[in-house]
Formats: C-alpha cells, sequence, structure tokens
C-alpha cells in the first residue's frame, strides 16, 4: 500500500551469531524503534547502516557490543572517511555523518537501557557539514509548463496532473502525498490533512482552488476507473488499483520535467523547494511557511529564504546607489535634448 517498505526481516543482522552479538542487539534495538513508532523509512535507514558497522566489526572478529571502545569507533570513523565507492569517489560528508548518526544511537540506546555500562559513541564527533546550498528552483514559467504535458485526456495523466498541482500547491513531501488518502482532502474548507508527516506529526496545509479543481476532476472521471477494491483509502492510485510507490512517482515527475525542458535536477522535491521560494518572494512570512512545509524548526525553514540570482540582480540594481553605469552625454544628445 503506498509502496511502503515491509517490515524488515534483518537479512543481513544475522541473530544466530549469538544472543549476545552485535547483530543480535542491533535486531533488538531496530524492533524497539517499530514498537516506538517510527516510520518504515526511518527503520530501513537504520538498519541499512547498522549492517554496514557490524559488517565491518565482523571481518575485524569484534563480535559483541562490549568489545567496541571509543578507539574503535574512531578506526570506524576513519574507514568512512577513506572508503571508496565502485566509482572511485568518496562519501559524501551527509553520508558519513548519517552512519556515525546511526551508530551513535544503537550505543547510546544500549547505555540507556543499561545493556552497556557506558557509551564508547558519547564523544564520538559528526563530521563537520558543509552548508546546504539548495538547488535553484523553478520560474513560475516552468512551473506552467510542466503542468502542461501531462494528457489530461487520459486516465494516467488526468491522475498526474492532480498529483502535480497538489505538490505544487500544498509543498507536501513525496511521502506525505503518497499517504493521502480519499478523505484528507477538504474540498469544502480548501485544506489536505497530512497524516504522520515527517517526525510522525499530523497536520492541515490549506490548497489552492485550482488544484482543488484538479483533484475534484481526477476523482469524478479518473479514480473511478482506476479503483479495483472500493475499500482501498489511498487517494492516487496506480494502473493496477493500488498506491503508488516512491520510485514511480519520482521517476513519473522527473519525465514531465524532461518534457517540459527543465534542466534542473529534482523532482517531487523541487516542486516543495519552488512553492516555498516564491511565496517567500512575493512577501510571505517565512513562520508561515515553516508551518506550511511541516518543519520542527525555524533553522530548517530558513534554508528557503535563498532566492535566485535574477532576484538578487533586480533588487540589486534597483536599490544600490552604484549600481548603474553613468555614461557622458554626447553633443548630438544634448542638442536633441535641449529641442525636446
Amino acid at each position: 500500500m503506498g509502496g511502503k517498505p515491509s517490515l524488515l526481516r534483518w537479512a543481513q543482522l544475522d541473530p544466530a551469531r549469538g544472543p549476545d552479538s552485535l547483530d543480535a542487539w542491533a535486531r533488538r534495538y531496530l524492533e524497539s524503534g517499530q514498537v516506538q513508532g517510527l516510520s518504515p523509512y526511518t527503520i530501513k535507514a537504520r538498519y541499512q547502516d547498522l549492517s554496514w558497522f557490524c559488517r565491518w566489526c565482523a571481518e575485524r572478529d569484534l563480535t559483541s557490543p562490549r568489545e567496541i571502545t571509543k578507539p574503535i569507533l574512531e578506526r570506524y570513523q576513519r574507514h568512512l572517511f577513506y572508503h571508496r565507492k565502485t566509482d572511485g569517489k568518496p562519501l559524501s560528508a551527509t553520508r558519513q555523518m548519517l552512519l556515525i548518526v546511526h551508530v551513535k544511537g544503537f550505543f547510546r540506546w544500549l547505555a540507556r537501557h543499561n545493556h552497556l555500562l557506558t557509551n564508547p559513541a558519547s564523544e564520538i564527533e559528526l563530521p563537520k557539514q558543509p552548508r546546504l546550498q539548495l538547488r535553484e528552483p523553478l520560474s513560475q514559467e516552468e512551473v506552467e509548463r510542466v503542468m502542461a504535458v501531462p494528457d489530461v485526456s487520459d486516465t494516467l495523466g488526468l491522475r498526474d496532473r492532480a498529483m502535480l498541482e497538489v505538490l505544487y500547491s500544498t509543498g507536501v513531501r513525496r511521502g506525505e502525498l503518497l499517504n493521502l488518502r480519499v478523505h484528507d482532502v477538504d474540498l469544502a474548507r480548501g485544506t489536505v490533512f497530512v497524516r504522520q508527516g515527517k517526525g510522525g506529526k499530523d497536520r492541515f496545509v490549506p490548497i489552492g482552488e485550482r488544484a482543488l479543481a484538479w483533484v475534484q476532476k481526477y476523482l469524478d472521471e479518473a479514480r473511478p476507473q482506476l479503483v479495483l477494491d472500493p475499500t482501498e483509502p489511498s487517494l492516487f492510485l496506480s494502473r493496477e488499483g493500488r498506491g503508488l510507490s516512491r520510485e514511480m512517482l519520482t521517476a513519473r515527475v522527473r519525465d514531465y520535467f524532461t518534457a517540459a525542458g527543465v534542466t534542473k535536477s529534482g523532482s517531487c522535491h523541487l516542486l516543495r523547494h519552488t512553492m516555498a521560494t516564491l511565496m517567500l518572494e512575493n512577501g510571505a512570512d517565512v513562520r508561515f511557511i515553516q508551518e506550511l512545509l511541516g518543519h520542527a524548526k525555524l533553522d530548517t525553514t530558513q534554508l528557503y529564504t535563498h532566492v535566485s540570482i535574477a532576484k538578487l540582480k533586480e533588487i540589486h540594481a534597483a536599490t544600490h546607489p552604484g549600481a548603474k553605469l553613468k555614461r557622458k552625454a554626447r553633443a548630438g544628445d544634448a542638442e536633441d535634448a535641449a529641442r525636446t
């Protein structure tokens, strides 16, 4: 349903290595996250990164959490720094940070629940992160070109136009769009209920009249052609009558960008970034954008205060006293001016 990953079977974490093995404790840690209600995507990320750490330890005959010390974790951190991918490139600073963050979280859990007397990862410092540079947003003209691409006379084309409009109008994340149910869109009030957004938080967001009109058209004309199970709650359905996967949605949106001649990198999130940037440029308060995007911290939203270089040049030319070159008037120009 909705492309969500099923509960993981921990294929690479082998509890047969013993009840006190790193693999067994990592499995218990991941299962505790499921009990706490963490999203499948968060659990999957932890699983992948802890699998990497457990394999690295197994190659060095480190089998139990009690064998792990601060110097060993520092060796692991150096390993990540010098590791090269199959294309010869190093891991990004962000990727290295996430790998360490999940290891730190694992050992913090072990110590907090008294499975270890001390936390060997408590003083491990995270790699310094470069300042995040957001991708260049779409212009309003580019957005309209993208919206015009889907063939709305086709069932799937009409569905895709409605999805594009919702992404652009509300700024919801890809996963939040896929989690929408039919009754989450309130056509009368002009709102969308986002359930279990990032951090497991629900919120209401406004949706524009144009997007609502396309959703209504999709509900009237396209969804009845796609639905196979009358009890299926997902708003947007695949050809098979089920919720779409993240990969399918990303590919569809990227294909529409390409067909519209948009060369800027990105897919669903680029529409979210574009919405936030254009609203800020048109005078929206950053705290309103924070609420709209569902950001827990204002610092995250303030990244969207980045505006395009064209906008900066426009403001610079209009306000900087030395921005314009003063040209000397020629004699002929002076005579023409005198006659007028």
